[in-house]
């Protein structure tokens, strides 16, 4: 089994109790940044109508929820939403959420979508967890649109230059993955999410790959201590 495989693994492992998991390990906070990204992208994107917004890595289905919320509460026509995910364990459950929703099974780097077909295309705390990101980022270009926007929320590699980013640093290795472990019965799951964030790409070297696949970010912001990141990019 390759690392990818591993990964989608232990999200079917964990899918039954990650909504409740990551409720409670974020405080419920990661709605705030949801709301924030989407009410951010729809003011740059700037349309009344959207054809397709496609949410990839969309796990158990909550950006979907937040893209329909927000633009229905700004007035905005959202014709189709897709759901893309490798793991059908999460799929499964976000299928009972919006049964009316199209869920395609498929990694990030090879989607069953025509080319400039999506007016936006969201992937939320999940681009860590893609091992062919180039490949990824080249596949986004592809299906997005001319002018369409790609939607990154992420843990990316931050400094720790103060005491508040130690003391966070403290709850992301020590307290996130006993509790998060407890409650999903896997803690190996959520000893992973720190691994990977101390393993990933700083702000600036994700701006990078984002412009080599022809993406132009044009939206940096961090959120809470520099905890998320929201980088919003148009295809040029």
């Amino acid at each position: 089994m390759d690392k990818q495989e591993k990964i989608v693994s232990m999200f079917n492992d964990i899918a039954g109790r990650y909504d409740i998991a990551n409720r409670i390990l974020s405080m419920g906070i990661d709605k705030s940044w949801r709301n924030k990204a989407c009410n951010k992208a729809l003011s740059l994107y700037n349309k009344d109508s959207l054809e397709k917004i496609v949410d990839v890595a969309c796990g158990t289905g909550d950006m979907i929820d937040f893209w329909k919320t927000v633009a229905s509460k700004n007035g905005i026509e959202l014709k189709n939403i897709v759901g893309v995910d490798p793991s059908v364990g999460m799929m499964d459950v976000a299928k009972n959420k919006f049964p009316e929703v199209e869920f395609i099974e498929a990694g990030a780097a090879q989607m069953p979508l025509d080319s400039d077909s999506a007016d936006i295309i969201s992937i939320s705390y999940g681009i860590r967890n893609v091992v062919q990101r180039q490949e990824a980022f080249d596949e986004f270009a592809r299906v997005l649109k001319k002018d369409g926007l790609v939607v990154i929320s992420e843990f990316t590699k931050q400094e720790k230059t103060n005491i508040l980013d130690h003391i966070t640093d403290f709850y992301m290795n020590k307290v996130l993955p006993t509790i998060g472990g407890i409650i999903s019965k896997n803690k190996e799951a959520y000893r992973y999410l720190p691994d990977s964030i101390d393993e990933f790409l700083t702000t600036d070297n994700l701006c990078k790959e984002l412009k080599q696949a022809g993406l132009e970010p044009i939206h940096v912001q961090s959120f809470s201590m520099k905890i998320s990141t929201l980088i919003i990019a148009r295809k040029i």
